[in-house]
């Protein structure tokens, strides 16, 4: 078993902490809201004072914040990872953070001799409590091994996403844009049909016991049919937060992404309404709006 830091717990990192101590590994937590530390403090993790202090501890840090702006706070700050890893030692970014940032990150600790690997994970927080991340990483394939039994903790599938960290953010992107694409998809056709006089739960039960019986479909789908967007799993602003993310992408590629345009009106108009606070999946109530509903 090993020695981990955890840096950053929202319900995302609260319930990788509650699987990595389930799996026998040590774990030290910091928090910038030092009372979500405190929460956990019955459940046998010890507290830093910073990340640089959680990194000298451990030697492996995982980052799992909610946007680029938190993770170079903490990170390139006075007290933050780069100052407490020594050589040789880890930083696993879980975070969805921007290619750009990445490329960054993995420069920074390679000047200081640092490993770097980009974790980044498809699942909310129950999925995140129960071990059942799907958990996608990039890295030097050395590190990847040293790292290895941290990362088949977290979740119920390991995959290697490449040889440079970024590669797997950028993977990660492109599943969050699927599942926002999804939601308006199912949106549109739970419009087309509530209009047409066709109840939407037989809707849901065709569509999910036929063709489309992903968990994409029938988690979503059912959150739509139940407008179940409070308490939200993740909210409205971050997913537009990524959706913004896979659009600088395909600009910096030269990749049109015609729907992701499209999303991010359904994000500005969602956010627009003071609707911001609810799960991102209410961007599916601006197709019901646009049809009269």
């Amino acid at each position: 078993m090993m020695k981990v830091g955890m840096i950053g717990l929202g319900p995302m990192g609260q319930g990788m902490v509650r699987t990595l101590l389930r799996a026998g590994h040590e774990v030290v937590v910091y928090n910038r809201s030092r009372d979500k530390a405190e929460a956990l403090a019955g459940e046998g993790v010890t507290i830093a004072d910073n990340p640089a202090d959680a990194a000298e501890r451990t030697g492996l840090v995982i980052t799992m914040l909610a946007h680029d702006e938190a993770v170079e706070n903490l990170v390139f700050g006075a007290d933050g990872v780069l100052a407490g890893l020594k050589p040789g030692q880890i930083h696993i970014s879980g975070s969805t953070i921007s290619v750009d940032l990445s490329k960054r990150l993995e420069e920074a600790h390679a000047s200081l001799r640092q490993g770097f690997v980009a974790a980044p994970v498809l699942g909310r927080p129950p999925a995140a409590e129960s071990g059942k991340l799907f958990v996608m990483a990039a890295g030097e394939a050395a590190l990847l091994e040293r790292v290895r039994p941290v990362l088949e903790s977290l979740g119920q599938r390991l995959f290697i996403a490449g040889d440079r960290p970024f590669k797997a953010n950028l993977i990660k992107l492109s599943c969050n844009f699927l599942i926002f694409s999804t939601i308006e998809q199912l949106a549109e056709v739970f419009a087309l049909n509530e209009k047409g006089g066709v109840d939407k739960a037989t809707l849901f039960e065709v569509l999910t016991e036929s063709f489309f019986t992903a968990p994409v479909h029938k988690n979503y789908g059912r959150i739509i049919l139940d407008q179940a967007y409070d308490p939200p799993g993740a909210k409205v602003g971050l997913g537009a937060k990524d959706n913004r993310l896979i659009l600088a992408a395909g600009e910096e590629l030269s990749v049109p992404l015609p729907m992701a345009s499209l999303l991010r009106d359904r994000f500005l108009a969602t956010e627009s309404r003071g609707e911001g606070a609810l799960d991102f999946c209410a961007i599916a109530k601006r197709a019901a709006e646009d049809a009269g509903l």
